[in-house]
């Protein structure tokens, strides 16, 4: 059964030694809730370690604590509570949940509807538009510190996850929120120059390299693009770098849908999926290929060439046109 975030306030007052985690490839999310919550357990005392399977990209540095997640340590270590936050599949935590020897509780938070319901205690609200909105209602609804650092961190992450509070979940409650949180110490101006004006050179360039191979489909109503191993080898990008490019391609005009695909090594194709319709229901379309997210912005990591799997993805998303 679900719980409340009163029981899961409530561990965090009574255990002490805990890890902190999210997905594999975080997004700002992703490493927004994970530095909050590692910072909130810190001010209540208890002993916290906070691991990210890729660390902390260099496009999320600049987020206040991103210090305290590090990669996953090889020999796996035991505590008393693992919380794993905005990850719907267990298993994309990677190496980090991996490096859990044991936990004597799993506390599973997330926003993502298609959210598994692993651990041993969950709550999930597909109604959030971010994480970081679950997270405020905990720490702000069940007096839990809630420190400028956090206020930065939890802003960024709802910030990011609603496209800068554009995306069609984001809800008044949303904006009230990021409200508070300016009023907790968020310097707006100062942190959204470095979430949205801070890119590196080969980020644009990456993009020019993009639009070169730009592909219209389903009668012009999908746009797609796909970044190749030789590409990223020859701009030298990083894995961030892609993070936000295929909302240049989704908001062309006439376009309903748009997919990014990306080599990653190991015969994958990591594939990014985005909709203006809720017709066009992408996690759906990921759900096919083991993967998923939201109804308009979902992804998922498929076996293939890099040909094969966009021919496959964008034939699965022609198909969804044709249903009533």
């Amino acid at each position: 059964m679900p719980n409340s975030l009163a029981e899961i306030a409530a561990i965090f007052r009574s255990r002490n030694h805990f890890v902190v985690m999210s997905h594999a490839r975080p997004d700002g999310d992703a490493l927004g809730c994970t530095i909050a919550t590692a910072l909130c357990l810190r001010h209540l005392g208890k002993e916290v370690t906070a691991w990210n399977e890729d660390g902390v990209p260099e496009k999320f540095r600049y987020l206040p604590g991103s210090e305290i997640v590090n990669r996953p340590p090889a020999e796996a270590q035991r505590f008393d509570v693992a919380i794993v936050l905005d990850n719907a599949v267990k298993n994309r935590a990677g190496k980090a949940a991996e490096a859990v020897a044991q936990a004597d509780l799993w506390i599973n938070i997330d926003h993502h509807i298609t959210n598994e319901g692993y651990g041993d205690m969950q709550y999930i609200d597909a109604t959030a538009p971010a994480t970081g909105q679950i997270l405020f209602e905990l720490f702000r609804g069940h007096e839990l510190p809630l420190t400028y650092a956090m206020a930065d961190n939890l802003f960024a992450a709802i910030s990011t996850d609603t496209g800068s509070f554009q995306y069609p979940n984001t809800t008044a409650r949303t904006y009230e929120i990021g409200a508070e949180l300016i009023r907790a110490g968020v310097n707006v101006g100062t942190l959204s120059q470095k979430m949205y004006e801070s890119y590196p050179r080969r980020r644009l360039e990456l993009l020019c390299a993009l639009l070169n191979v730009l592909r219209f489909t389903s009668k012009d109503r999908v746009a797609s693009f796909a970044s190749s191993a030789e590409i990223a080898k020859k701009l030298g990008t990083q894995p961030d770098d892609t993070e936000g490019l295929i909302d240049y391609i989704r908001a062309i005009e006439g376009v309903v849908a748009a997919a990014f695909f990306e080599e990653i090594g190991d015969g994958r194709v990591r594939v990014s999926l985005r909709s203006k319709s809720p017709k066009i229901n992408v996690s759906k379309v990921c759900g096919l290929f083991g993967g998923g997210g939201h109804m308009l912005a979902a992804g998922a990591r498929v076996r293939g060439s890099l040909a094969e799997v966009q021919e496959k993805v964008l034939q699965a998303i022609d198909h969804e046109f044709d249903q009533p």
